[in-house]
């Protein structure tokens, strides 16, 4: 019974944290197509490279994404190995993951000027994707809920797996013994009695 809940758990928290990683692919391509945009609109522009803003969205963007892929591997090897270790180490990222997202979270909301908080973004790509989100409020709003419930799930089938403990292996010799497997006990004794009536046999001959 252990064992197929154990494997459940380990389906569910693949499942759950194949989502994960499927976000931070799509950030990754978001990425890459701005800095593609921006790229182009550098090389069409005539001024000097000194004098170019600092593109720090585009490559937190794209360094939160790597994360995410990176988080994901890590969750994949702790749900195949159930490692004590590698759970521990999944559990920390989610929720490093999770405080990160609940301090933005909770600027955005509890402070109206949250923009004045991060660098200014001369490339106008996080102005552009904060009238696109504020735009699409109610979608996003799901989106994030179902984002982070997908990390507490995640967090929570860790917990049970590790609770649960790693696969047992038989490392021990008297775990194949006759004794705890009915069938070899009773060829055996089968053999054994074979055995013992040619021995009869030859004697009664």
């Amino acid at each position: 019974m252990a064992r197929m809940v154990r494997s459940c758990m380990q389906s569910m928290l693949k499942l759950l944290n194949s989502v994960t990683g499927m976000v931070g692919i799509a950030m990754i391509l978001y990425s890459a197509w701005m800095i593609k945009i921006w790229e182009g609109h550098s090389s069409d522009s005539a001024t000097d490279d000194s004098s170019q803003p600092n593109p720090w969205f585009i490559y937190t963007f794209l360094g939160f994404g790597i994360t995410l892929c990176v988080i994901t591997c890590c969750g994949h090897i702790a749900a195949e190995t159930a490692n004590s270790c590698c759970l521990y180490m999944y559990m920390l990222f989610i929720l490093l993951i999770l405080a990160l997202e609940a301090a933005v979270t909770a600027d955005v909301l509890l402070n109206s000027q949250w923009v004045q908080d991060f660098p200014g973004d001369l490339t106008g790509n996080l102005e552009q994707l904060t009238k696109f989100i504020s735009s699409n409020f109610k979608m996003f709003e799901w989106i994030g809920l179902l984002i982070v419930s997908i990390q507490g799930l995640c967090l929570l089938f860790a917990l049970v797996l590790k609770a649960l403990g790693p696969h047992p292996y038989y490392n021990d010799d008297d775990e194949f013994s006759s004794d705890n497997v009915p069938l070899l006990r009773d060829a055996a004794a089968r053999l054994s009695d074979s055995w013992s009536i040619r021995n009869n046999e030859k004697v009664t001959r």
